[in-house]
């Protein structure tokens, strides 16, 4: 569940939520979509009236204190995709904003900024985008720094457009700092979510940083401007975007190249048709089986068959949880059965290996083979579950905080650099280091693959079992399982002891 709080006064027809989207179907106006859109989240969001900035954080404090779930602040004069509003809501992160960067500088106006921003004195920013004012500094993934008319940021490149989740474990820092800013005073042309995240990032919170990307949002105040948006968003295709957001964005090179190119499109017609994440886990389990016997055949053209099989079976083991998240079923009982039948598929391979490599008589020492593939994996799997608890049980890593009244964020940015400096030595600086490779393509996919994650091992049983015989399926399962399971140990050390 979802606390939402709405941004603005009561919704009536002269003001910017009355007004209606007539390229939408059923030209509702701008706040009946908006509270639609909501009611998955809240039947009964909060609304906030802005204008009055001391009164607004003192009531956003009291609805951060009095709730035991995550925040979503928005303006109610916000036209947004459907599937926009689940991103940002479905992160992980301690706290997320949608923000849109400036662009980049060209020709002279790059010269101007290429002073190091280490040596760049921090300014009050004037600029605007999007009628919002230009006040935070975000870098790659997190919001930076954040001034306001009377706090100086050093070069701002950000407005933050106004949707702001807040996880649960951060509402008593949201709370306090709310209350903390409603005893200052602020510019008129400052953005209530901007002061907001401005608090935020001063008291330490993490807060990340979406753009749009292939979605819409924009805030609207005139008739025009709402049938500009109204426009604009129904030329998009926020299905193909919710297609796209199915598919992970961090699978190995196999998946993403052999599988996921079209397996988002055997999910959607899937989902469309009814089918549940638990019934396509099924077809993944019974192809498996299926994929099993073929090789228990011992035989050259079912050891081909198998091969096919068990490629598809992995197919529809991706395209499960496509469905899963492309229509938005989730239930304990599903996850349970995605990863129990993960390896139960492939260890009926490896039984179904081995016995065809006995009944075409070649010895039934396989099975030692097959035995050590399978111990090797399960240790493998123990080791994946255990770091991932421990892994979870690690408080976040504190970020530098600063005064709320401090005119400047040189101080906070002092603190940051120094901070970075502290962690690029020792283990922590070789990690960051391997971290910073990956930005190179081949070593991003060689570290994809040097794990040996699922998809690289089903493609390794379905061509080596295809083209030559089980003795050199285990043999490599067991030689790149134990490279694999080298390397993820002594990643996982570093990391533990960082």
């Amino acid at each position: 569940m979802t606390r939402v709080v709405l941004l603005g006064a009561s919704p009536g027809p002269d003001t910017p939520t009355g007004l209606r989207l007539a390229a939408l179907p059923g030209n509702p106006t701008v706040a009946e979509r908006l509270r639609g859109q909501l009611l998955s989240l809240d039947p009964q969001p909060v609304t906030i009236d802005p204008s009055d900035v001391p009164g607004a954080l003192r009531a956003l404090a009291e609805v951060a204190e009095s709730t035991t779930d995550n925040l979503f602040i928005i303006p109610e004069n916000s036209v947004i995709h459907d599937e926009l509003i689940y991103q940002i809501t479905k992160a992980k992160r301690a706290a997320l904003a949608l923000v849109a960067k400036e662009p980049r500088p060209e020709g002279e106006e790059a010269l101007e900024d290429s002073i190091p921003i280490e040596e760049a004195d921090p300014e009050i920013g004037h600029a605007t985008l999007e009628g919002l004012p230009v006040r935070a500094r975000a870098g790659k993934s997190r919001v930076v720094s954040v001034g306001t008319a009377n706090h100086a940021v050093t070069r701002p490149n950000t407005a933050l457009l106004g949707p702001l989740h807040v996880g649960q474990r951060n509402l008593p820092i949201l709370a306090e700092t709310c209350r903390a800013l409603a005893e200052m005073s602020f510019g008129a042309d400052d953005d209530f979510v901007q002061l907001v995240v401005f608090g935020l990032v001063r008291n330490g919170v993490s807060v990340g940083i979406r753009g749009r990307r292939d979605l819409f949002y924009r805030r609207v105040t005139t008739q025009e401007e709402v049938n500009e948006a109204g426009a604009e968003m129904s030329g998009m295709d926020e299905d193909r975007a919710r297609l796209d957001n199915a598919v992970k964005g961090a699978d190995g090179f196999f998946t993403t190249y052999f599988v996921s190119t079209y397996s988002r499109f055997i999910a959607r017609w899937a989902a469309r048709r009814g089918l549940t994440p638990n019934q396509v886990t099924l077809i993944s389990i019974v192809l498996g089986v299926l994929a099993a016997a073929s090789f228990a055949t011992g035989q050259r053209p079912f050891m081909v068959l198998g091969g096919l099989l068990i490629y598809f079976a992995f197919v529809f083991d991706c395209v499960d949880g496509q469905v899963a998240r492309y229509a938005r079923k989730f239930g304990v009982l599903g996850a349970w059965l995605d990863a129990t039948f993960d390896r139960f598929k492939e260890y009926v391979v490896f039984a179904g290996l081995a016995v065809g490599w006995v009944v075409s008589g070649n010895g039934d020492d396989i099975w030692i083979l097959a035995l050590a593939a399978i111990s090797l994996q399960s240790v493998r799997h123990l080791l994946d579950f255990s770091f991932g608890i421990s892994n979870r049980r690690k408080p976040p890593a504190l970020l530098p905080t600063l005064a709320l009244d401090a005119p400047s964020d040189k101080p906070l940015r002092k603190a940051l650099e120094k901070r970075k400096v502290e962690r690029s030595q020792g283990i922590r600086g070789l990690l960051k280091m391997w971290t910073k490779a990956g930005r190179f393509r081949a070593v991003h996919w060689a570290r994809k693959m040097v794990v040996f994650p699922i998809g690289e091992r089903f493609a390794a049983i379905a061509i080596t079992a295809a083209l030559f015989d089980a003795r050199i399926t285990f043999l490599t399962l067991v030689i790149w399982g134990s490279v694999a399971a080298a390397y993820t140990l002594t990643g996982r050390v570093m990391r533990s002891l960082a």
